[in-house]
C-alpha cells in the first residue's frame, strides 16, 4: 500500500534508531547485524537482553497535492523493552496520532470539508527464551472515531546450534470494526489472518541476509464508505516476499543495506520496492544514514480512472475511483542523523520526502488522469538504555 495516506498503523515497536545500534567509531558492525525480527540487538540476537531500552518518538507528517494542502498527522508514541530475569522480555508501546485537514474523495479531488480525527493504539509483547529457540506472544489495540481494531500474535525463533541461523514462523490474527460517521458502514466487520516463515543468516562475521515471505488473508469490510460507490471485494489475500542484507566495511566503518519485496494481491495489483541505505560512521559519535526507496505497482482490477462515475457497473458491482488502488511508481528519499549522548542516551534525528507519480510506474504506462502527489515527514527518537 502505497503512502497516499497518513501513516496510520496500529501501535508496534518502533524501528531501532541508528543511535542504539552504534555509538563509538567500529560499532557499525552491530548495525549490519540488526535485521528485523533480530530482537533487539545483535549481541542478544539469541538470548534475552540483560539491559532495557527505553524510547520516546514524535512524528510529524504532512501530504499535498499541487496547489492543495491535504492531511496533517501529529504523532508522539512510547516504547519499553524490559528484561524480567534471564530468559524473559517484556515490551510495549503506545502510540496517539491527531489527524486533521480536508478529506479526501480521490487522489486529486478533495470535498472540501474539514475532518478531524485521532488514534490510540498500544501493544504488549513477553518473550522467554529457552536455549535453543524462544516464544514470543503479544496483544495489540487500536482505537479511531470510525475504526476498532484488536488482535494478537505468535512468534518462533528457532536458532542453529552454531548461532547463525535464526529461523522465524509466526502468525497474527485481526478483529476490526468499523463504523464511519457518515452512517454508511454501520458496525461492519473484518477479520484476518497473517502466517510469517523466514531466516535470517549470518554470512560471515560483517554481513547477514534476512528473507520472510508473508501470507495475508482476510473476509469482511474492505470498501472504503466516504468514497462514493466504492465497492471492493468481501475477501483479500496478499502474499510477499521480503529480503534485506547488510554489509558492514570495516575500512570505512559503514553499512550498506540493500532490501527488495514483491507482492502480489487478491485485488488484481502487483508492487515492487527496492530500497538501498548507507550508515556511515562519523566523528564525535555521529552517524549519518542517507537512503532511497522506489516503489511501483499496478493497479486493482476493479479501479477506473476519474472523472467518477466512468466504469461503474450499477448497485453491487466492483468499483473504486480511490487512487491508491491505481498504477503509479513512488519515490522516497530520506536521512537520519543519531548521535550517542551522556549516559546510555542517544537521539536520532529522521527526514523523509515522498513522491507519487504514475509515469513512474515500472513495467508499462501509469493510470491517466492523477495529479502528483507529495508527503513528508520528521521524527524525532530519544532512546535511553538503561
Amino acid at each position: 500500500m502505497a503512502a497516499t495516506d497518513p501513516p496510520r498503523k496500529r501501535a508496534r515497536r518502533p524501528r531501532r534508531t541508528q543511535s542504539q545500534e552504534a555509538g563509538a567509531a567500529g560499532a557499525l558492525l552491530a548495525a549490519a547485524l540488526a535485521l528485523p525480527g533480530v530482537m533487539p540487538t545483535a549481541a542478544h540476537a539469541q538470548a534475552a537482553p540483560d539491559k532495557g531500552i527505553f524510547e520516546l518518538q514524535y512524528l510529524s507528517y504532512r501530504d499535498w497535492q499541487p496547489g492543495k494542502n491535504r492531511m496533517t498527522v501529529d504523532a508522539p508514541s512510547f516504547y519499553a523493552l524490559l528484561p524480567v530475569n534471564d530468559t524473559t522480555v517484556v515490551e510495549g508501546s503506545l502510540v496517539y496520532d491527531a489527524v486533521t485537514g480536508a478529506s479526501p474523495l480521490f487522489f486529486n479531488t478533495l470535498s472540501g470539508a474539514s475532518i478531524g480525527d485521532y488514534r490510540t493504539a498500544g501493544d504488549l509483547k513477553l518473550t522467554k527464551y529457552f536455549g535453543g529457540y524462544a516464544v514470543s506472544v503479544g496483544g495489540f489495540v487500536s482505537d479511531e472515531q470510525d475504526f476498532l481494531s484488536r488482535g494478537g500474535s505468535i512468534n518462533v525463533q528457532i536458532f542453529s546450534e552454531d548461532r547463525n541461523r535464526t529461523w522465524t514462523l509466526g502468525v497474527a490474527g485481526n478483529n476490526d470494526r468499523i463504523n464511519s460517521t457518515n452512517g454508511l458502514a454501520v458496525d461492519e466487520k473484518r477479520n484476518s489472518l497473517e502466517f510469517v516463515v523466514g531466516v535470517t543468516q549470518a554470512l560471515s562475521a560483517n554481513s547477514i541476509i534476512q528473507s520472510n515471505l508473508t501470507y495475508y488473508t482476510g473476509h469482511g469490510y474492505y470498501s472504503d464508505p466516504y468514497k462514493p460507490l466504492d465497492t471492493r471485494p468481501t475477501t483479500r489475500h496478499t502474499f510477499a516476499w521480503l529480503t534485506r542484507y547488510n554489509q558492514y566495511f570495516a575500512d570505512l566503518d559503514a553499512t550498506l543495506k540493500l532490501g527488495y519485496r514483491l507482492l502480489f494481491d487478491s485485488f488484481g495489483s502487483t508492487s515492487n520496492m527496492v530500497e538501498v541505505a548507507w550508515a556511515q560512521a562519523l566523528p564525535a559519535g555521529w552517524i549519518a544514514t542517507p537512503g532511497l526507496r522506489y516503489y511501483t505497482q499496478g493497479a486493482a482490477d476493479f479501479y477506473y480512472n476519474p472523472p467518477w462515475p466512468k466504469g461503474y457497473g450499477g448497485e453491487g458491482a466492483l468499483y473504486s475511483a480511490d487512487t491508491r488502488l491505481a498504477a503509479f511508481g513512488a519515490l522516497t528519499g530520506g536521512v537520519i542523523v543519531s548521535k550517542s549522548l551522556w549516559d546510555d542516551w542517544s537521539i536520532a534525528l529522521r527526514a523523509d520526502m515522498y513522491r507519487q507519480n504514475t509515469a513512474w510506474r515500472l513495467g508499462g504506462p501509469g493510470s491517466p488522469g492523477i495529479q502528483t502527489f507529495s508527503a513528508r515527514w520528521f521524527q524525532v527518537d530519544l532512546t535511553k538504555n538503561f
